[in-house]
């Protein structure tokens, strides 16, 4: 996967891509790069926001300087760019991030996710440049950076060697394997601590008991969340 994030804030990333398993992805043969949008912005002195039409506070993303990042980057009208990559714009009213969502977008050989800033983005923005636009959650945040890294942690650590054994992103919470539901309880060394103890099916060597011991467990936790 070739993941690219269009953000004001590109040194941000630094840290991000240090994280176990995103390096891992990497060293895989993934990429994750970052455009900063002042770097091609049209305006004068690296602006790349202004004030909203009909007044009110804050600024906002402006149009010319994203098309002029995305022409930079890729070479082609982003109008028609979205037809040949899925553009993600970061947005509080966008779909919801979800596990079913994160599959989708692992799947994909290429992604584009644009970070706003201030006020958001310039409308036509949205309307012209993206495929879609994307939410980590019913809240606001001063900027997409922080929901582009959770976009591209969940996504990332799906890939083939992120996690060292693809198994592990099997049976997590909400995934197809656990029925939607939250993960099943967790237990380590020791088996007893002040005398709480680890349930005796872990203990059992049964893996079938365990399987569906864990199962029930996820079930129970989903509550009436579940059909």
């Amino acid at each position: 996967m070739r993941l690219d994030v269009f953000t004001l804030f590109p040194e941000w990333f630094d840290w991000f891509r240090r994280q176990r398993h995103v390096a891992n992805a990497l060293a895989h043969g993934h990429a994750l790069e970052t455009v900063d949008y002042r770097a091609s912005t049209p305006l004068r002195s690296g602006q790349v926001d202004d004030t909203p039409f009909g007044g009110g506070a804050g600024m906002v993303l402006r149009v010319d300087v994203v098309e002029a990042a995305l022409r930079a980057r890729y070479g082609v009208d982003p109008v028609e760019l979205r037809r040949r990559r899925r553009v993600i714009a970061l947005a509080p009213a966008g779909r919801l991030l979800d596990d079913a969502l994160v599959s989708e977008l692992a799947a994909e050989d290429e992604l584009t996710l644009l970070c706003g800033r201030y006020e958001g983005f310039d409308e036509r923005i949205l309307e012209h440049f993206c495929s879609e636009q994307l939410s980590i959650g019913r809240y606001v945040l001063a900027g997409g950076e922080l929901a582009a890294m959770v976009t591209a942690d969940a996504v990332l650590r799906r890939l083939p060697g992120a996690l060292g054994k693809d198994e592990s992103a099997h049976e997590e919470s909400f995934s197809v394997a656990l029925e939607g539901a939250p993960e099943y309880p967790h237990y380590t060394r020791p088996a007893e601590w002040r005398g709480w103890t680890v349930p005796d099916v872990l203990l059992s060597g049964h893996h079938e008991n365990v399987r569906r011991w864990r199962l029930e467990q996820s079930r129970r936790r989903a509550g009436d969340s579940l059909p």
